[in-house]
């Protein structure tokens, strides 16, 4: 009885939040382990199916680094890195298409429909989605068919809401027609700021930025991380993330989460309780 209860409770307090969020838009971008580990994926198809369930639309764009240099490795295709970033040649992008647009995206979509949700996978070239301009050669070396996006049409994410919870591999179409690899979460986050989207989450292998003595953070604003960044509490590979986020907020998106995927059920424990479980970053 006590552990009914308990479920009582929890449903409960997320019932403030489900009216808070129900008809706006979440997107979510996923990497790391929850995507390598098969557990982990099935609780994240889970979680996109009650959010979807209680009224919130939800776009998903997923990584898939460590996926790809595993099959770049069966090939015999050696992975190339510049200063942390894929080399894109022409075989890599064969092999990141091949990956991402398919194996990867098809195996999201087939998790979510085997707990009961309706999913559309595609790439940001389907239907114009996202146009990108090939990253020019820097003094490191020149990263190949690698791209930032300049411009998102969200027509066919609009008509896909509708019935589906669409499922974005993170390539892109550059203007003179050619295809280009595109980081996830710049990626994600262009896709947050054109949709309007009312929260951005990052789940990754990291619970959320944490301070100097390596406490975990719950919320920021988005001058305090700017802060951070600059008196160098937040390092490494957290500065690319955190900017990323603030690049979301700075075009509209009311929070940005940055959420440890590798906890189950995290995504829903970050959206539907007061605590939340990683670092939330807001507007000023």
């Amino acid at each position: 009885m006590k552990s009914a209860k308990d479920k009582a409770t929890v449903l409960i307090e997320a019932l403030p939040f489900i009216r808070e969020f129900r008809g706006t838009t979440l997107v979510i971008k996923i990497g790391g382990a929850a995507l390598e580990k098969l557990p982990l994926r099935e609780r994240f198809a889970e979680d996109l199916i009650l959010l979807s369930w209680v009224g919130i639309r939800v776009v998903v764009v997923h990584g898939g680094g460590q996926q790809v240099s595993k099959m770049l490795d069966r090939l015999g295709i050696e992975a190339k890195f510049i200063d942390g970033q894929r080399v894109t040649c022409e075989r890599t992008l064969e092999v990141v298409e091949m990956v991402l647009g398919g194996s990867l995206n098809k195996e999201i979509v087939r998790l979510i429909a085997s707990s009961g949700g309706k999913a559309v996978g595609i790439t940001g070239k389907d239907g114009g989605l996202a146009t990108a301009v090939r990253r020019p050669a820097s003094e490191s070396g020149d990263l190949g068919h690698v791209g930032d996006i300049v411009s998102i049409d969200t027509e066919v994410l609009e008509e896909l809401l509708e019935n589906f919870i669409p499922v974005v591999a993170p390539l892109a179409t550059s203007v003179d027609g050619h295809t280009l690899n595109v980081n996830a979460d710049p990626f994600a986050a262009a896709l947050a700021v054109a949709l309007g989207a009312k929260k951005f989450v990052l789940l990754s292998d990291v619970e959320g930025v944490k301070d100097r003595e390596g406490k975990l953070i719950p919320s920021l604003s988005a001058a305090a991380a700017r802060e951070l960044i600059s008196d160098k509490t937040i390092s490494g590979g957290m500065i690319p993330k955190v900017l990323h986020a603030l690049s979301a907020v700075d075009g509209g998106v009311s929070k940005v989460h940055i959420i440890d995927g590798r906890s189950e059920h995290a995504l829903l424990l970050e959206i539907f309780t007061s605590e939340g479980v990683g670092t939330q970053i807001i507007s000023n």
